[in-house]
Formats: C-alpha cells, sequence, structure tokens
C-alpha cells in the first residue's frame, strides 16, 4: 500500500511539473526562476524572460521525467531504474549550473 501512495503521490508531481513546463515553454503564466523573482519591478519590465522561460522550461522537463520515472519504479520495483533516476539528476544539476552561469 505504501507503494501505491508513494507512487500516487509522484505522479501527481510529475504532471504538476508538466503543466508548469508546457505553460512556460509558451511563455505564459508566472515565471519561476530565480533571476526573475530576486530581480526588482523595474528590472522585471525591462527585461528579456525569453531566455528565463526557456531555463525554467528544460528544468521542468527533466523534473517531470523524474518524478515520472521514480513512480514507474515505485510500481514496478525494478532496482535498475534507480540509476536512470540518478542520471536524470545529475543531469538536471549539471543543467541548472551551465544555464544559470550562461544566462547571467
Amino acid at each position: 500500500m505504501p507503494k501505491i501512495i508513494s507512487a500516487i503521490i509522484c505522479a501527481v508531481l510529475a504532471i504538476i511539473s508538466l503543466i508548469i513546463c508546457v505553460m512556460s515553454f509558451k511563455e505564459k503564466g508566472f515565471l519561476l526562476n530565480n533571476a526573475y523573482i530576486w530581480a526588482s519591478k523595474q528590472e522585471r519590465e525591462t527585461m528579456n524572460k525569453k531566455p528565463h522561460y526557456r531555463q525554467t522550461a528544460v528544468a521542468f522537463t527533466m523534473i517531470t521525467a523524474l518524478f515520472s520515472c521514480t513512480a514507474i519504479e515505485c510500481i514496478v520495483s525494478t532496482g535498475w531504474l534507480w540509476i536512470v533516476i540518478g542520471g536524470i539528476s545529475f543531469l538536471l544539476l549539471v543543467y541548472a549550473i551551465k544555464s544559470s552561469i550562461k544566462n547571467m
């Protein structure tokens, strides 16, 4: 029973992150990006938001894949899927660092 509950929670988080991902690719909705969140109101008005939306969208695409694989692993219990989850986590970390340096 705890495996099913964990899988459902991970699936819900995957769906939420997918919605954020799609909205970010469309450049709609609130921009969930540190550069935008910490910018002053004046900076937000003059800021080019396109690269920040793209960075957010790519990051949430990887988060969606991460939660989807975790949900599948909770149900199937393969064991090897944790390697994929670790790989996605590593790629997400590298992308976040690389893209934040690039967008500075």
